[in-house]
């Protein structure tokens, strides 16, 4: 007999993550050049920037929230003498904040797709599609906080944190501690998971390719090739304040019969 909650706690976190990891290098491997976040930001910059800050700040918080959150060994919390309640307080404080920053910048990107017809026109349904599961994904979550509400002695809250452990721990009965929660919690995890499978086909693999180790190593640019991308030298240095680069020595001109030299 098929079993709805096995399936989607038990089965589907390691298929998700499967198709995540082979999912992720068959793409940078194939298609390297899509590897990026294709902006729209020539088409119309008005609205972008807001939008793209308060997203972009929101979904950051929350995604780490959600990793330290889920993925922190209870016992630390013990061993620390944090109470259970005290977290479950920041989490529904920070998330509730974060969230309402993420769903403001989220509704802007969208409508911006949908209301500008270049921009539409230029879109793909990967485009609009990764940004509508968002924006839905950011509603039940920010739906959950009510229901969180009701418990905030942080029961719940070890629930959710057990499974995601157990699962990572590959324990096969990981699935029985949230089985009878509720529907809300159970669709903000599946559509996560859903988000997590669908990352290697859409814009969001820009994630994995910010160049923080080029910050600190001056005179290098980014080149793609068919192996992917690597740290090229230039051989450029920069230009102090105030002064000239000297100008490149040109080689000598052929002189004409009759001594006269070609017109420039």
């Amino acid at each position: 007999m098929f079993d709805f909650d096995f399936f989607l706690f038990g089965v589907m976190p390691y298929s998700v993550l499967v198709v995540f990891v082979i999912g992720s290098i068959a793409r940078y491997e194939r298609d390297p050049f899509t590897w990026k976040s294709s902006s729209s930001q020539i088409l119309r910059r008005r609205q972008l920037m807001w939008g793209s800050i308060l997203f972009h700040v929101g979904i950051i918080v929350l995604f780490f929230g959600h990793l330290i959150g889920l993925f922190t060994p209870i016992w630390v919390l013990d061993a620390l003498g944090i109470p259970y309640g005290a977290k479950q307080w920041l989490a529904v404080l920070l998330g509730g904040v974060a969230g309402a920053s993420a769903f403001t910048g989220c509704t802007m990107l969208l409508h911006r797709r949908l209301a500008d017809p270049r921009i539409r026109n230029n879109s793909t349904w990967a485009d609009i599609g990764v940004l509508a599961i968002l924006w839905v994904q950011i509603v039940v979550g920010m739906g959950t906080i009510w229901l969180t509400l009701d418990h905030m002695d942080g029961s719940k809250m070890v629930r959710f944190m057990t499974w995601s452990q157990s699962v990572m721990g590959l324990r096969v009965n990981a699935w029985e501690q949230v089985i009878d929660v509720h529907w809300l919690y159970k669709f903000h995890i599946f559509l996560g998971m859903v988000i997590v499978a669908i990352f290697p086909f859409t814009r969001l693999v820009h994630m994995l390719s910010v160049p923080l180790r080029f910050l600190w190593r001056p005179g290098y640019q980014i080149v793609r090739s068919r192996w992917g991308a690597r740290p090229v030298r230039t051989g450029l240095k920069p230009i102090a304040a105030g002064r000239v680069a000297a100008p490149v020595p040109q080689p000598p001109q052929p002189r004409l019969p009759g001594g006269t030299q070609p017109a420039e």
